[in-house]
């Protein structure tokens, strides 16, 4: 297993597992890794890292590494809130989300919350056309 540093445009970084480097170009070549902040699959690659080396953990640094484990589960529990709380009160509308959001800013379709699948590239075209949208993390169910 390899684990690599990932940047994405839309200014994320975040680390990933891959089996190998050969897994990851694969992945990387088929847009199969994408940025759990704004979706996007084309604009994901590696970053710097730093080599690691291993060295004997203090009672600090394991401290540290709890508190972080902490920190990441109260998160993805924040964003699961908020994933259930959309979930409740907009419509799916999946892949349709950039022309259901255009029929209904324009008026050729009824006002209502919905939320969907854009891309980073959509997503900035709606905000230029004045169409209040927004990138929500998507986090996925436990056990699913």
């Amino acid at each position: 297993m390899i684990k690599y540093n990932l940047e994405c445009s839309c200014g994320e970084n975040f680390e990933s597992w891959f089996q190998n480097s050969n897994e990851y170009e694969k992945l990387l070549k088929k847009n199969l890794i994408t940025c759990y902040v704004c979706g996007s699959s084309k604009t994901v690659k590696k970053s710097l890292m730093a080599p690691s080396i291993g060295t004997s953990k203090s009672s600090s640094a394991e401290k540290d590494s709890e508190q972080k484990k902490e920190f990441l589960k109260n998160v993805k529990s924040k964003i699961r809130e908020l994933n259930d709380y959309v979930a409740k009160n907009a419509e799916y509308v999946g892949d349709n989300f950039v022309s259901e959001v255009r029929s209904i800013h324009y008026d050729k379709k009824k006002k209502r919350n919905i939320y969907g699948n854009a891309t980073f590239e959509e997503t900035k075209e709606l905000q230029e056309e004045g169409i209040d949208v927004a990138t929500i993390p998507w986090a996925p169910k436990e056990n699913a």
